[in-house]
C-alpha cells in the first residue's frame, strides 16, 4: 500500500515559488491500476518522481508498504561514462539479479544490439528510455511507476511493452500517466485528474476521462 497525506510541491521562482501540487492525499492499494490524467504541465510527472523517491515533497508525508519501481523510462540515474552492458550489471547488484540473466533479458527487451557495448552518454532519448525501461522491469516490484513511456520505439517495441505491463505483470500496481485514453479505459480502475495544482480522485474512469477532455 502507498500512503500520499496532504502531498505538496513548490519550486523557487523568481521572489516567489510555484505550487506544482497542493495537499494531495490518496491511498494506493495492491493491485490497483491507477491514471493520472491533466495536461503537460499539471504536475502528473512530478507525481511520479515523488512516489518513486526521485524528488522529495516540499510538505507532507509518502508512507510505502510495497516496493516501488523508480519511473519506467527515468535515464537521470545512469553513468553516462558506462556502457549498457556497465549500467544493467550495476543494477544487477544493487538488486541481487544474475547478471547473465539480466543481460539476457535487455538484449531481447531493448533491441540495442552493438549499442550495449557503447557508453550511454552516445544514445539517444529514445534509446536510453528503452534501456532504463528494460532494466525496471528486469526487476521485480509491486509496483511501477510509468509517464507516457509506452509511446517510446516502434510498432513492436510498444507491443512488448503492453505485455511485460498489462499481461505478464496483470497482478500488480500500476500507476500511469498518459495520454493514451484506449489503455487508460481498457486497463485502469481508479483515475486521478490533476489541474492547476489540484488532484481530484475517482473510481468512475470513464468520468474522469470526460474531465479531462473538458480541461
Amino acid at each position: 500500500m502507498i500512503v500520499c497525506e496532504n502531498l505538496s510541491k513548490s519550486y523557487p521562482m523568481g521572489h516567489g515559488r510555484k505550487h506544482v501540487l497542493r495537499d494531495l492525499s490518496l491511498r494506493v492499494n495492491p493491485a490497483d491500476k491507477i491514471a493520472l490524467l491533466g495536461r503537460n504541465g499539471a504536475g502528473k510527472s512530478t507525481f511520479i518522481k515523488l512516489l518513486g523517491g526521485v524528488e522529495l515533497p516540499t510538505s507532507g508525508t509518502i508512507r510505502r508498504t510495497m516496493s516501488i519501481s523508480w519511473p519506467l523510462g527515468f535515464n537521470g540515474g545512469f553513468q553516462g561514462s558506462l556502457t549498457g552492458y556497465d549500467n544493467a550489471r550495476f543494477i544487477a547488484r544493487i538488486y541481487g539479479k544474475p547478471y547473465d540473466w539480466m543481460k539476457d533479458f535487455i538484449e531481447d527487451f531493448t533491441e540495442l544490439g552493438r549499442q550495449l557495448n557503447m557508453p550511454v552518454k552516445t544514445y539517444s532519448s529514445g534509446m536510453r528510455a528503452r534501456l532504463a525501461f528494460g532494466l525496471s522491469l528486469a526487476i521485480d516490484f509491486d509496483c511501477y511507476l510509468i509517464d507516457e513511456i509506452i509511446l517510446v520505439g516502434d510498432a513492436n517495441f510498444r507491443e512488448k511493452c503492453h505485455y511485460e505491463l498489462f499481461e505478464r505483470r496483470k497482478d500488480r500496481t500500476l500507476i500511469l500517466a498518459s495520454h493514451d485514453m484506449g489503455a487508460i479505459r481498457d486497463f485502469c480502475n481508479r483515475a486521478v485528474v490533476f489541474r492547476d495544482g489540484q488532484a481530484t480522485e475517482t473510481d468512475d474512469v470513464a468520468r474522469a476521462i470526460e474531465e479531462y477532455e473538458r480541461l
